[in-house]
Order: structure tokens, then sequence, then C-alpha cells
């Protein structure tokens, strides 16, 4: 089915074909007709399915063909997102599929001087991308009135709720007009998300991609047992591996980011950070680096990943399980985008074996596993404190004998020195 048979405006059809696109996902193709309609739309897709498009290409449209005759122009349609790179994404689909129309837009965010953005709102945007933290601040400052929004979209609002925006977006929420449309999407549902969307949805239509299994079926999944201790030197021994041309790897914290990096570029393997305490301008060249391929290996946190859309990244590599199976289908979801190949590698140590049991049973599947690698899990059991008063047993380990690793350019081998 072509985008010329959702009732697609020239102009738009025009902007797909000069992106190469030719056919909606399936996203696209149940939401957008929704969303031209003027309908309130409950989307939940999960990430990677084409969804910023499912929501531009209609808002495009709708603005253009209802294009407003007062020369001043105003907030016409506010999408609000969690972070700056999915604001930054965003905002890139904008440019891209109204290239061919005279509407405006802007993005902010905050991290950054406000200079450049107040500007562009004084000029006048139909379109304002924006985070909660900065439009708020702007709001405050009279930068910004959102009483003339048509069209509102709220973006991953499950991260939102993680990310604890959860008041913030209700101030919005009471800034903006009571007659509108609004689409909501959102990559899980649970019960906080459902109640959230009852109460700023009109009669919504609903549309749900594979509710039954929230991985995209096409990224290869595998887990590799092994100590935490080994991981670093596992890592390093997955990236030999040529036909790995670039990766994304995921750590829970910012400081174990930067430590990986360091070791990484140790092994001659060009890597960089990307986190909450990275500048943005930093954190935008480290993309920029990983887009064009001069940084093979992007670390990153989970919030810091929202929004990192590379075109046939193919491999994610969670060096860290997370707590919360939702996070892991997030993460794998950076690769096999929109139909492409995917391929996502999980080094699980004995205290993660939880996460992965929890991450199966959110996912419906067994994970296969890689059993032969230089690094196989040794301590099957992670260590448990004491109780109060009361010595180890005997056949605990310490964190004395774990194993130490040494990894060298001819050759890599497990030492093991209980000493």
């Amino acid at each position: 089915m072509p985008f010329k048979s959702l009732k697609i405006i020239e102009p738009i059809l025009q902007s797909l074909q000069e992106e190469g696109y030719s056919a909606p996902t399936a996203i696209q193709a149940q939401a957008i007709p929704i969303a031209l309609e003027g309908t309130d739309l409950l989307g939940c897709a999960q990430t990677g399915t084409g969804k910023t498009a499912a929501f531009a290409i209609p808002i495009i449209q709708l603005l253009t063909v209802n294009q407003s005759f007062d020369k001043r122009k105003k907030v016409r349609s506010l999408i609000l997102t969690p972070t700056r790179e999915l604001a930054i994404q965003i905002g890139e689909s904008f440019k891209n599929y109204g290239r061919h129309t005279k509407l405006a837009y802007t993005v902010i965010f905050g991290g950054v001087n406000q200079f450049s953005q107040t500007q562009a709102l004084q000029r006048g945007v139909d379109i304002l991308v924006a985070t909660p933290g900065r439009l708020l601040d702007l709001m405050n400052q009279g930068f910004i009135t959102l009483k003339d929004v048509e069209i509102f979209v709220l973006d991953e609002a499950d991260c939102m709720l993680d990310m604890g925006f959860i008041h913030d977006v209700k101030k919005v929420l009471a800034a903006l007009p009571r007659k509108r449309q609004t689409l909501f999407f959102s990559a899980t549902m649970p019960p906080e998300i459902v109640k959230l969307a009852d109460t700023i949805l009109n009669n919504p239509k609903k549309v749900a991609i594979t509710p039954g299994s929230p991985t995209v079926d096409i990224i290869d999944q595998f887990i590799y047992f092994v100590d935490k201790g080994n991981k670093t030197a596992l890592l390093i021994d997955v990236l030999r591996d040529t036909n790995i041309k670039s990766a994304l790897v995921f750590m829970r914290t910012k400081h174990g980011a930067d430590k990986v990096v360091k070791e990484l570029l140790r092994n001659n393997i060009k890597a960089e950070a990307i986190h909450g305490n990275k500048a943005q301008n930093a954190r935008q060249r480290a993309l920029a680096n990983f887009k064009d391929q001069t940084t093979r290996v992007l670390v990153a946190t989970d919030i810091a990943a929202r929004g990192i859309d590379v075109d046939e990244m193919e491999f994610v590599i969670n060096y860290e399980m997370p707590n919360v199976s939702e996070t892991y289908v997030h993460r794998i979801g950076r690769t096999g985008r929109a139909g492409a190949k995917g391929t996502a590698y999980s080094f699980c140590d004995a205290e993660e074996k939880a996460y992965l049991k929890d991450i199966e049973k959110l996912i419906r599947k067994k994970i296969p596993v890689i059993d032969e690698h230089p690094f196989p899990l040794i301590d099957h059991h992670p260590v448990k404190a004491p109780k109060q008063q009361q010595r180890p047993a005997r056949s605990t380990y310490s964190p004395r004998s774990q194993p130490e690793v040494k990894v060298s350019s001819n050759r890599r081998q497990l030492i093991r020195n209980p000493r």
C-alpha cells in the first residue's frame, strides 16, 4: 500500500519520495487516517515502528490545509517529548516531511542557552517540539502561550512517567485549550499510563501494533552469561567481529559508561559516551560521529539513548541487563527500525538472572544463549550478604575470588587467581 492511498497531499508525498519512503509502516497505515479525521488517538507501538511519522505527517497536512490567514504565526501544534535527543529527532522529521510547505517549526529543550530558542519563538512558529522543563520555563517567562494549540501530541508517555515528568505534563495540559485534538503514544501501557490517557483523550480510536509481543520480531536476540568482572573483556571480544560496523552499548550509570569507553579506547576501539553529565554540544557531536561511523561504539545510559535514531544500525549490546523489563524493549528497539535487520546481545551475570527472567516473561519468549565464548559464567550464584552476627558459609564466593582478565592483541585468556 503506497502513501498516496492514505490521501496525503502532494507536498508531503514529494518529501516522502525524496526521503526514500514509498510505503507506510503498520503504525503509520493505521494512525494517519485516524489523525487526518481530527479524531483523538491512543497509540501503543514499540519503538522503531515509524511512530514519529505517524503523527508528524497528519499534523503537517492538517495545518497546511487549514492554513491560518493571520500573518502572526502562533503555536498551533505542540509535541511534548521526554528527552532532548528525542525532541531533536522529531524536529528533524518535521523538517524533512514538511520541507515543501510553508509551516514553521522549532525545537526547545533544556541544557543549552535559551537565546536562539526564544528568537525562533518571537519570529513565530506553527509547530513546537518541546521537553517539559524548558517549555514550562519559557511559558513562565512569557515567551510561549498554548492558547492557540489545535493538535497536541504526548509522545513516549511511559518514559515521561518513568522520568518523573507527570506533574510537569499536568501543568502543560492545564494551559492547553479544552477544544483540541490529542494524539497519545506510548510503547507500553501500564495502569498509570492508561489512567493518564483516560483523563486527556476524548472518545479516542485505538491503534496497537503487535500487542502480544512487545519486541520487534525481526530483531535477533542473544544472551551471554558472564561474570560481572569479565564483561568488558567479553565486549572487546565481541567487537573483534568485523561485521559489527557500529554498536550502541547500554549501561545503567554515567560513571560506568565513561569507564567502559576508556577501556575500549585502550584497545584501539573508537568509542564515545553519551549521558546526562555531557554538555549538549558534546552529546550531539558524539551522536553525529556515531551516525557517520567516525565513532564505532556509542556507550549510552537509558535516558540519553531515548531518541537515538540511526539508519541501518544493526547492533545493540546490553552491557548490563536493565532492571525494568520494559526498558529492554526500548533498548533493543534502537536497532531493527522500520523493518531493517537488527541484532541485540545481552551480557547477564549471576545477579541479573532475575532481570532476565522478567524480560522473557514480558516478551513471551526464551532468548537463545551463546555458550561458546572465552569468558563463561563461573560464579553462578550471586554473593549474598551474611546475616547479622553470622559468618558467611565456607562455600560462599568472596569478591577476592572473582576471575581476573587479561586481554592482549594476540590472545585472550581467562585467568583464575584465588589468592
